[in-house]
């Protein structure tokens, strides 16, 4: 039986045995230092650019995603094509729509949630859900202020859906279409914009829409201070999401240009909430003089419509 001592160096033993063989083997010494350290310390350099890009998203970073996403794709005639923009389940929408509602401060929402799969199922639906409940909200509204008075005769006002079906999805196509042009027109100009696709622009505003569906619900109170509170309110939170998204991509670009983007942004933005509280809500009901219908038995008949 070998004792501790046999085998103590029988591996430096072997070693030496095989340099022995071969002289012009090349050997390693763990005394050496290495390479490590250099690599860390420009690791350490570049970690702040990595976070920028992480936060935008690069070229490189774009065409990756995009040469994954080949398998899907499509020609734009088919319905294959059309039906991976509404490829997600219900807990990512529920997802997104909690981070339009929970903004975190620092993070893109691009990057955070809609860059791996952008959608259209969720901003469609959720301008569709914000059309009616603006519209119904509307109604019941002007329902509940004039509720007792003798001369006051409920007419729905079913033309207040399309007012705001073409108000709402003008604003969630266009303003990002336009937006969408402005950032490829800055990125020619100037290198480091970012630009994001027509797509993630379109899924960012229309998740930003969210908050204002149950703003709306809460408009039906009689409250002018009330209103407005949550007209501020829900402005804060979508604002947020808006600027946490673009902001870093222009961020880049001349200071001007750059804040006048953002502020164009929020003030577009403000103008949509503002304007369905104003017409939808706090319009001021027109009395129009009815006209006089004499009766058969001399009387006169005056009818008040509203």
């Amino acid at each position: 039986m070998a004792t501790a001592d046999d085998l103590k160096f029988q591996e430096f033993d072997d070693a030496a045995n095989l340099l022995a063989a071969n002289p012009d083997a090349t050997t390693i010494s763990i005394d050496e230092p290495a390479e490590i350290p250099k690599n860390q310390h420009s690791h350490l350099q570049e970690t702040g650019r990595e976070e920028d890009d992480e936060l935008l998203g690069t070229d490189d970073s774009d065409k990756t995603e995009l040469l994954a996403g080949q398998k899907k794709s499509a020609p734009f005639w088919t319905f294959e094509y059309y039906q991976t923009f509404f490829d997600v389940d219900t807990y990512q929408v529920l997802d997104r729509i909690k981070g339009s509602v929970f903004p975190v401060p620092g993070k893109n929402f691009v990057r955070l949630y809609i860059r791996s799969n952008p959608d259209l199922y969720g901003p469609f639906w959720i301008c569709a859900t914000l059309v009616f409940t603006i519209a119904v909200s509307g109604n019941l509204s002007n329902f509940f202020i004039h509720l007792g008075k003798p001369t006051y005769h409920y007419v729905p006002e079913f033309r207040k859906v399309s007012i705001a079906a073409t108000t709402i999805y003008a604003y969630a196509w266009l303003v990002p279409l336009a937006l969408w042009g402005f950032l490829m027109w800055r990125n020619s100009k100037v290198m480091n914009i970012v630009s994001y696709s027509f797509l993630e622009i379109v899924c960012v505003y229309g998740y930003s829409l969210f908050i204002y569906i149950p703003t709306a619900i809460l408009w039906i109170i009689p409250q002018k201070v009330v209103r407005w509170v949550l007209v501020v309110f829900s402005l804060c939170v979508s604002g947020s999401v808006l600027v946490m998204t673009f902001w870093p991509a222009v961020r880049d670009d001349n200071r001007r240009i750059a804040v006048a983007t953002v502020a164009t942004i929020l003030l577009l933005h403000a103008l949509l909430a503002v304007g369905c509280l104003a017409y939808f809500f706090d319009a001021p009901e027109l009395d129009i003089p009815a006209p006089i219908i004499p009766a058969h038995n001399g009387t006169t008949v005056i009818t008040k419509s509203h």
